[in-house]
């Protein structure tokens, strides 16, 4: 998204760089262990292209900067590995009718949806939702994650972003793609909205 132009990315991770995480994080590099994330990802993206602004957020995502800190981007995208940002992200995104690109990533496996907040458009907790399993509060770390997977279904998201920016195409608003990279296969589900969804029914 920097290099494509895209004036004004925010970031936010609490995160430092790890060494586990260079096989698939592949914006920080070697030299970059031991930073913290989002600096050391601004550095990226303002070396690719300087012409643009990074905001840095160097905190956990919680209830308490959740409004503010999204109310002040016009798009939001999730690529989080904890179910409760993203329960938290989708709640905050749909009040205040914020588009919402979702990617997640386990093992082999990557799903990627847009959630538009328009009527009759679902939105995360439509799909999935929320519940105290521990199977869902697994990290990427925990679960596992072959290593090029994030760059696909980044990428993936990426371009869904772009087309929202730029209203092309046909988003992934009520559907969701699924990218099976061990048997090669990707295959998309239409989701209707839940009539009774605590998040988005009645929106």
């Amino acid at each position: 998204l920097g290099a494509c132009g895209v004036g004004v990315i925010g970031i936010i991770d609490n995160d430092v760089v790890d060494n586990s995480n260079l096989q698939r994080q592949v914006i920080y590099p070697d030299r970059a262990i031991g930073e913290s994330k989002v600096f050391a990802a601004a550095d990226a993206i303002k070396a690719q292209n300087p012409f643009i602004e990074v905001l840095t957020f160097n905190r956990s995502f919680n209830e308490n900067i959740a409004q503010d800190l999204i109310s002040e981007f016009d798009l939001i995208m999730d690529g989080t590995d904890n179910s409760k940002s993203r329960y938290l992200i989708n709640k905050v995104s749909v009040g205040l009718s914020k588009p919402l690109i979702s990617g997640a990533i386990s093992q082999w496996e990557g799903q990627v949806m847009v959630y538009d907040s328009k009527p009759d458009s679902p939105c995360y907790q439509c799909l999935f939702p929320e519940t105290n399993s521990t199977s869902t509060n697994q990290t990427c770390s925990e679960l596992g994650v072959m290593a090029a997977l994030p760059g696909v279904i980044g990428s993936i998201m990426a371009v869904e972003a772009i087309k929202l920016i730029t209203n092309a195409g046909e988003r992934l608003s009520g559907r969701l793609l699924i990218y099976d990279g061990l048997y090669a296969e990707t295959r998309t589900i239409s989701v209707k909205r839940n009539n009774q969804c605590q998040v988005c029914a009645g929106n």
